[in-house]
């Protein structure tokens, strides 16, 4: 066997059972998982940018970072619009006494920043822990926490089957390319071939979870869509910074960008599908109400 594929073999696995270990521990060490995640995520952002020419700042950003992992850890999740507002508004003020041209670039990338990935990957630690109480939930076990770990481990291995699928579907029937300016080798039948995939995955994760089919096609249409956006557009900022790789700090897979761009929309796209329609239906009939007004 090839090295190099050897060594994203071991990488890859290696990541895996870091990752779900945290998953089915919560608490500290998914914490801990995440907060590393989003520090050397967050160093590999800020180096694209400045290797286009712009200069978001670091120290903005790590702050903000850590203000959201505070709100996470004790589950305020009813303050993040208060802490994006703060975190922005130190983001003008860097540029205003300490910045440098290209000045609205800079206050933009700095926001993106904290937002791409500071506050996306902290709905690891939302979804994990959804429903439960903000003061116990890191101390007790209770029935929507088993719920929020449920709904993990199907986000989890349905993007890997999303991402396994793109690639078998696409290497075997591929014909139409997906977006050929950003990801020459995606194409359409990987993309079919990914969503058929990740229903599946999500079909049999779900019905041990218990969670009704009809929530199981459109959770898993949900990742599968989300999970391949995620994965264009961290290759639409690489293509347009002229970076191959977000780093190289996981040998064979390049920079935690690279590896977590799939989950960084499908988590909070899927904290807020399972918060408003599963959990509580009281969206969905809202919703149809409206629909029945308007008629």
């Amino acid at each position: 066997m090839d090295k190099k594929v050897l060594t994203r073999i071991v990488t890859g696995v290696a990541l895996t059972i870091t990752v779900f270990a945290a998953i089915v521990s919560g608490g500290v060490p998914l914490f801990i998982m995440t907060m590393l995640i989003i520090f050397f995520a967050t160093k590999e952002y800020v180096m694209i940018l400045r290797h286009k020419g712009f200069y978001p700042s670091l120290k903005v950003i790590l702050f903000a970072d850590a203000f959201f992992a505070i709100l996470a850890y004790f589950g305020r999740f009813n303050m993040v619009s208060f802490a994006v507002t703060i975190s922005s508004i130190l983001a003008f003020g860097w540029v205003l006494f300490k910045g440098r041209q290209p000045y609205i670039a800079n206050v933009a990338t700095t926001i993106l920043g904290f937002i791409y990935s500071g506050l996306f990957p902290l709905y690891l630690i939302f979804l994990r822990d959804i429903g439960s109480h903000p003061s116990y939930h890191y101390f007790i076990k209770t029935t929507t926490q088993y719920q929020g770990f449920g709904y993990l481990v199907l986000l989890f291995f349905s993007v890997i089957f999303t991402d396994t699928g793109c690639y078998y579907f696409g290497s075997k029937f591929g014909k139409h390319k997906l977006a050929p300016v950003i990801s020459p080798n995606k194409t359409i039948e990987g993309a079919i071939g990914g969503t058929l995939s990740a229903v599946v995955c999500s079909f049999v994760i779900g019905y041990f979870i218990k969670l009704p089919w009809y929530h199981c096609v459109i959770v898993g249409i949900l990742i599968a869509f989300f999970a391949q956006i995620g994965d264009l557009c961290e290759s639409l900022i690489k293509r347009d910074a002229g970076v191959k790789d977000s780093g190289n700090v996981l040998p064979g897979h390049g920079g935690f960008l690279d590896r977590c761009d799939s989950y960084v929309f499908t988590l909070p796209v899927l904290y807020y599908y399972f918060q408003y329609f599963v959990l509580s239906n009281s969206t969905l009939v809202n919703f149809t109400s409206f629909i029945k007004g308007l008629w």
